[in-house]
């Protein structure tokens, strides 16, 4: 099983956010997936978010053990761009994810579903196509 160490002030600002006993997704935002409306091409493995999710979705079936317990999970594509030892902590009010030879982004995007499929149904989405 694949695991990501959260540290306590993240756990602690998801709890706030009322989102600790939630489900979450942590994907790359490259436009690629279903709720990815950000980046393109020159983005790819560049660009993540955590997504608040209704339900889980069967290609998001790797779950990221943690501590904390929370219940976070990602898709086998996504996990070719996170690597190994992945951790997540929040710094200045910014999620930031690394791993064991860098830092992935210092400022993880957050935001739900429901919010993104709004989006797209009122094609408030910004054009993922340009760099």
């Amino acid at each position: 099983m694949e695991t990501i160490k959260l540290s306590p002030e993240l756990v602690d600002y998801l709890k706030e956010k009322k989102l600790a006993d939630k489900t979450l997704l942590l994907i790359t935002d490259d436009a690629g997936g279903k709720y990815s409306i950000g980046g393109g091409a020159c983005s790819i493995g560049g660009k993540f978010s955590l997504i608040e999710a209704d339900e889980l979705e069967p290609q998001y079936d790797i779950q990221l053990e943690n501590e904390a317990g929370i219940k976070l999970f990602t898709s086998k594509y996504d996990l070719n761009f996170l690597g190994t030892g992945l951790a997540m902590d929040i710094r200045n009010g910014a999620i930031r994810l690394k791993n064991d030879s860098q830092l992935l982004d210092s400022f993880v995007g957050l935001s739900s579903t429901k919010k993104i499929m709004a989006a797209f149904d009122n094609k408030d989405i910004p054009d993922a196509g340009k760099c």
